[in-house]
């Protein structure tokens, strides 16, 4: 029973650092500074695979950083949940571009859309680390000013193969389709600057294929009960028809233009923790 409860413990308050192993403290100094001094820059893997949206990564993954990653993700140490998501934090700052505190009346909220575990993946490790450290971000950036929130509207849409071990090219037909937006979920990211958001990039496939996936729910389709619309109208010119297809031949003059809705915006960003070093610009 007391081997046990140290088990126990030991998952929720380790008594070494996770980065560098040394005790007593969950994070030492030390490896806290590598993350709260880290300089977020755009990363691209090599090869680029297509749909990458720009992604911004905190640190290079490796050594301690690589080791916090490993020791929330695989070990349970959910004390460190507030350094990463601070981090995270940071890279999706870095990738809103120019104007990002003061944008919040023009460009909507920044909406965090956590990249999906398999679910086999999160039953086994016991919690989702990239939604437990997207929802820190989110809580960092709001009290920067950053309206912000997460939605966790993907799924994935069929089992995959695990990862590890793959190559880029196998990673990508890994993930070939893999990932949809769950029902009602692109209603959750109207009006927002939609951010994905990972722990991690290494050849890019699972964050192209997020973004595949967001685009596919949001680039064709208007919603009917959507009030979003271009305002032009073709008053002066011509009558504009509206309604659904069969009722088409009655003319409202004047009547807005009702056209299909990238209820997404215009741009997919994204935003990891760690990248490798040789991706980094």
């Amino acid at each position: 029973m007391r081997g046990w409860m140290r088990d126990l413990t030991d998952l929720a308050l380790p008594t070494e650092c996770g980065g560098c192993g040394s005790p007593p403290a969950v994070l030492c100094a030390r490896c806290r500074a590598l993350l709260e001094r880290a300089e977020p820059r755009r990363v691209r893997p090599v090869p680029e695979p297509p749909g990458l949206p720009a992604v911004y990564a905190a640190a290079p993954y490796a050594r301690e950083v690589r080791a916090l990653l490993l020791a929330h993700k695989e070990r349970g140490a959910l004390a460190l949940s507030g350094a990463l998501g601070a981090a995270l934090a940071g890279a999706v700052w870095a990738g809103l571009g120019p104007g990002r505190a003061g944008a919040e009346s023009r460009a909507g909220p920044v909406i965090l859309v956590p990249v999906p575990s398999a679910r086999w993946a999160v039953r086994r490790r016991g919690h989702d680390p990239v939604r437990r450290m997207a929802v820190v971000a989110a809580g960092r950036l709001r009290r920067a000013g950053v309206p912000a929130r997460v939605a966790g509207v993907l799924r994935q849409r069929r089992p995959v193969a695990d990862q590890a071990g793959l190559d880029a090219r196998r990673r990508r037909e890994n993930l070939a389709g893999a990932l949809e937006v769950r029902a009602g979920g692109a209603q959750l990211l109207v009006g927002g600057r939609v951010v994905l958001v990972d722990d991690l990039i290494t050849t890019g496939a699972s964050l192209a294929e997020a973004a595949r996936a967001l685009r596919a729910a949001a680039g064709t389709r208007w919603e009917p009960d959507m009030p979003v619309y271009r305002g032009a109208t073709r008053e002066g010119r011509e009558e504009r028809q509206i309604g659904p297809r069969a009722q088409r031949g009655k003319s409202v003059h004047g009547a807005p233009e009702k056209e299909p809705v990238n209820i997404i915006g215009s741009t997919v960003r994204a935003a990891v923790i760690a990248a490798p070093r040789d991706s980094f610009e």
